[in-house]
């Protein structure tokens, strides 16, 4: 299974996580999928990232310091919109409550930690911002 994307111009993510190992596995999955990829630290940083340059989608860690990702999630859709950029929560929370406030807050995907290339990708395909092929 091989996996494209249908657009010729650029289509950036931003990776927010407080873990450069993360972030760097994410890119590497992402730039695959033919992603470009920006790397943020933390929430604070994040915002920064998307005042200067909105993102198509934001992969998401939830437990981070200076800003959370929920928190994150809350004030980027206060401050872009209700369904741009599309936002993933990549966490190892795993409680069903979590999951529902995430969502609530205008997350559009959940993707539990560890994640690979195969998961992302699904998730990916689930949004419409990918197209799977059979090889």
């Amino acid at each position: 299974m091989s996996m494209s994307v249908d657009s010729s111009e650029p289509r950036h993510c931003l990776v927010v996580d407080d873990s450069r190992v993360v972030r760097k596995a994410a890119r590497r999955f992402l730039e695959g999928f033919g992603f470009t990829v920006r790397e943020a630290a933390d929430g604070q940083e994040a915002m920064e990232a998307c005042r200067e340059l909105l993102p198509e989608i934001v992969l998401l860690d939830w437990n981070m310091p200076v800003m959370d990702g929920l928190t994150f999630l809350k004030a980027a859709r206060a401050e872009f919109d209700a369904d741009h950029p599309v936002i993933v929560l990549c966490t190892t929370e795993i409680g069903l409550d979590r999951i529902v406030t995430a969502l609530e807050a205008g997350a559009q995907e959940y993707v539990m930690k560890p994640f690979d290339a195969q998961i992302l990708g699904s998730k990916l395909e689930q949004l419409g911002l990918i197209r799977t092929e059979a090889a």
